[in-house]
């Protein structure tokens, strides 16, 4: 199932967020930074990636709504898809 670029923006922003603070991670390794900076800056790009992937299944989950209420033939099979997805974030 192919999703909506536009429907994903939101996602792209978080993951960009999330690069940002993996950078930050390494310098702060790099640079002997202390251990309890470096593991909440590891957290919140953890959080930053969870969110994003929860952003992607939620728009894949609105266009499977679409697609069944427009009577798509797979619609259900890629709910299933998503659902199985979804579970693997949790």
């Amino acid at each position: 199932m192919e999703l909506d670029v536009n429907a994903l923006s939101d996602a792209v922003v978080r993951l960009r967020r999330a690069q940002g603070q993996i950078g930050g991670v390494v310098q702060m390794i790099e640079s002997g930074r202390d251990c309890k900076d470096v593991i909440t800056q590891l957290a919140a790009a953890s959080r930053a990636l969870d969110r994003a992937g929860f952003k992607i299944i939620a728009a894949g989950l609105d266009q499977c709504a679409e697609d069944e209420r427009a009577g798509a033939s797979d619609a259900r099979d890629n709910r299933a898809q998503l659902e199985r997805l979804f579970l693997t974030l949790a």
